[in-house]
């Protein structure tokens, strides 16, 4: 299934350069996933005041381009300098959660949406998430397939909100949008559950 992902191997290979000079100083796997984490946690907060201050808006599209860049480099980190750990896998998985539930659940409110809808997306990306390690449990490896995986949401929700920084009038569709965002991540659930076994 298509997917944003794929293009992981091409970003990480530009990513190089970055890595080998956060090596040098010294930085860790782990403390890199601790900042993506902590930056889910500041662009929640960021997108809640976006009615007082509209530039607010920017901050989604801009902060996940950072976090895709911090969660490919801890990756990368960890696989070539050999900081493979239980902790860094567990900070790993619990980030992308704790990154949905930051970013995901302040979309609610956008006015006019359906609340129940923000909901049920955030709900959905959070077990779309969990059967990507239920794949890894029963022995098939970690599944990241689309159409709306952890890259897909980021791509979804950054330009969502890029748009709705120069039309707002993208709002009086949330409802519709989002609607349609839910039943992809259904899509990537499914699929990624059938895959598992």
């Amino acid at each position: 299934m298509i997917s944003v992902y794929h293009l992981k191997p091409a970003f990480q290979k530009f990513l190089q350069p970055v890595l080998h000079w956060l090596y040098k100083m010294g930085v860790t796997a782990n403390q890199l996933t601790l900042v993506a984490i902590i930056l889910s946690v500041a662009m929640g907060f960021c997108f809640s005041q976006y009615q007082i201050h509209h530039s607010a808006l920017l901050i989604i599209p801009i902060g996940f381009f950072l976090r895709m860049v911090l969660n490919a480099l801890d990756g990368m980190m960890a696989r070539q300098y050999n900081m493979h750990s239980q902790l860094g896998e567990v900070l790993n998985e619990l980030g992308d959660v704790i990154s949905d539930i930051c970013i995901i659940f302040p979309f609610i409110i956008i006015p006019g949406i359906n609340p129940l809808i923000i909901v049920l997306f955030g709900v959905l990306a959070i077990l779309n998430e969990f059967s990507g390690v239920l794949s890894k449990a029963l022995g098939k490896g970690r599944r990241y397939d689309g159409p709306m995986g952890k890259s897909d949401r980021a791509l979804f929700l950054g330009l969502f909100c890029l748009i709705d920084f120069f039309w707002s009038n993208i709002e009086l569709y949330a409802n519709w949008i989002f609607g349609a965002a839910c039943a992809m991540v259904l899509l990537s659930t499914f699929t990624r559950l059938r895959k598992a076994f």
